[in-house]
């Protein structure tokens, strides 16, 4: 393969088949008629155009402010019964059906047996191993994994990550379309539960769990610590060019020499809390007094906005990654 081909196949991608419409599902299809894309939509629940359709017109607006690539628009959204009919003159398919392994391998068989040969078959799975999803296809070479960050016509990031089939050049033309279209594709280059940013945030939620149910803290004020305090360092940078900064002119090793110990101790002393009953409604109710009178749609459309700006402000400055 040239080194042109992956911006070759980026450009040559022209129709996009979303396959499972859900929260998900909606965003990405949102997300590629924002980057004039023509979309193929199917899902078999009762009731799921109408439903797509809607949660697209409501994303609209936000992907406007973005800023629409030249021939954007909703009229190139096509919904389609039959899962054959919306992946057979797809470039590329995203697929975000329900979280069963029987079901997905039996899916992309499906897909895999009626996509034309060069269209790459992504799956959106949050969780399962795309090895065991291409274990049923007589191409598993095409199929990959390209998980996205919620909501994903708002969030750059997407993971890739290839199973015992997947071919190199699979990586590569699905990282080069996700650049294409404005995504930050990372190559997760092996199988893990969860992939990367997921066991991240898995990190974080077993301490905060552990904290409530430890009495340390409240919910509310967890939530404060994190999005008033460290969380707002690390929507700029992660977290090793954070630690990077805080060295001052020694940098990071300076860090690692002087609180490198300190770490590791604290390491020790974290929770390991079991998701019990009791600590799952301690959080919830919670979360219900930390949410008072506002409403869930109302905090929805702050943070999409705040969202925007910071994405904005972030590709403004030409300094961050």
């Amino acid at each position: 393969m040239s080194s042109s081909a992956p911006s070759s196949f980026s450009s040559s991608v022209k129709r996009v088949a979303v396959v499972g419409t859900g929260v998900i599902g909606a965003s990405w299809v949102a997300y590629f008629l924002a980057h004039g894309l023509d979309v193929n939509a199917t899902d078999p629940s009762p009731g799921a155009e109408q439903r797509v359709r809607e949660a697209v017109a409501q994303h609209w607006p936000t992907l406007e402010r973005f800023g629409l690539v030249a021939g954007a628009s909703l009229d190139r959204l096509r919904f389609h019964d039959s899962l054959e009919d919306a992946v057979s003159v797809a470039d590329f398919v995203q697929e975000n059906g329900p979280e069963r392994m029987d079901f997905k391998i039996d899916l992309f068989r499906r897909m895999d047996a009626a996509a034309p040969p060069d269209t790459i078959l992504a799956s959106s799975s949050s969780g399962l191993a795309i090895s065991g999803v291409q274990s049923g296809c007589a191409h598993p070479q095409r199929v990959v994994l390209g998980h996205p960050f919620n909501p994903p016509h708002l969030i750059p990031l997407v993971e890739v990550i290839g199973g015992e089939q997947t071919s190199a050049d699979t990586i590569e033309r699905t990282m080069a379309f996700y650049a294409a279209i404005g995504k930050r594709p990372i190559h997760v280059k092996r199988e893990v539960k969860g992939h990367i940013a997921n066991r991240l945030q898995a990190a974080l939620w077993r301490e905060a769990f552990h904290l409530v149910n430890e009495g340390v803290a409240s919910v509310a004020d967890i939530d404060t610590a994190i999005a008033h305090g460290p969380g707002l360092r690390w929507a700029v940078m992660g977290p090793f060019m954070n630690l990077h900064l805080s060295g001052g002119a020694g940098g990071i090793a300076h860090v690692l020499a002087h609180l490198g110990g300190p770490i590791e101790d604290w390491w020790k002393d974290l929770g390991a809390p079991l998701m019990t009953d009791a600590l799952k409604q301690k959080v919830a109710e919670g979360v219900a007094e930390e949410l008072g009178t506002r409403r869930t749609s109302d905090l929805e459309s702050a943070r999409d906005t705040l969202l925007l700006n910071l994405i904005r402000a972030k590709a403004a400055s030409g300094k961050l990654d």
